[in-house]
């Protein structure tokens, strides 16, 4: 299993996941501005979509979009608790939790990062995320985690996206909840050993 990413992208997520659930896997680190691998391999015909994070299979096959790639992994091993039971209620809530983070919270993050884009449009991203933000720390309150006490899929996910937050100039000081959040995912063995991989922390 190889996963290609991009330090500190949305590909971080699955990495998370990867780690948490002790799978092997092989990483490629891949330049998204040039669509080369470190390899040296045309990441467009990896993924024509030309973005991370992209999951092959020891079968050849390929799988694109994090929280696809998230539930595949969980899936891979459901003893470790990742994402709930298929049919139970608690996985259409992680499901839920997935479409959230990745239409409301990554997807305003995208204009942040193009430095084309209008700084108008900027401030309405940004107040976007605050809006949401606001509602994911209330939810947050009295939990570890957002499904409670157990970590999720969700949770890798969330911590990823909100770690561009500081870089982008999107202010988390009145969210006590989620930046405790931040804290205690960050302090996790697995995301500890991902986030060394991609050269995001020091040894």
């Amino acid at each position: 299993m190889k996963l290609y990413f991009s330090p500190g992208a949305c590909s971080l997520s699955p990495h998370i996941v990867i780690r948490e659930l002790g799978l092997p896997v092989e990483l490629e680190k891949t330049d998204l501005a040039a669509k080369k691998t470190a390899k040296g391999a045309d990441f467009l015909d990896i993924n024509p979509k030309g973005q991370v994070p992209v999951l092959e299979l020891d079968d050849g096959q390929v799988l694109t979009e994090g929280p696809a790639i998230v539930q595949y992994l969980a899936d891979r091993k459901p003893e470790a608790g990742l994402l709930p039971a298929a049919g139970s209620f608690d996985r259409y809530r992680v499901q839920e939790w997935l479409n959230h983070i990745t239409s409301e919270l990554h997807k305003n993050y995208t204009p942040l990062f193009n430095r084309d884009a209008p700084e108008d449009y900027k401030k309405i991203a940004r107040a976007s995320l605050t809006k949401r933000y606001r509602r994911i720390d209330e939810q947050l309150k009295g939990k570890a985690y957002l499904m409670g006490d157990r970590f999720s899929v969700a949770d890798a996910y969330l911590f990823t996206v909100t770690n561009w937050a500081p870089h982008v100039g999107v202010d988390l000081a009145e969210f006590p909840n989620l930046q405790a959040f931040q804290k205690r995912v960050g302090e996790r063995p697995g995301v500890q050993e991902a986030m060394k991989a991609e050269g995001l922390k020091q040894n």
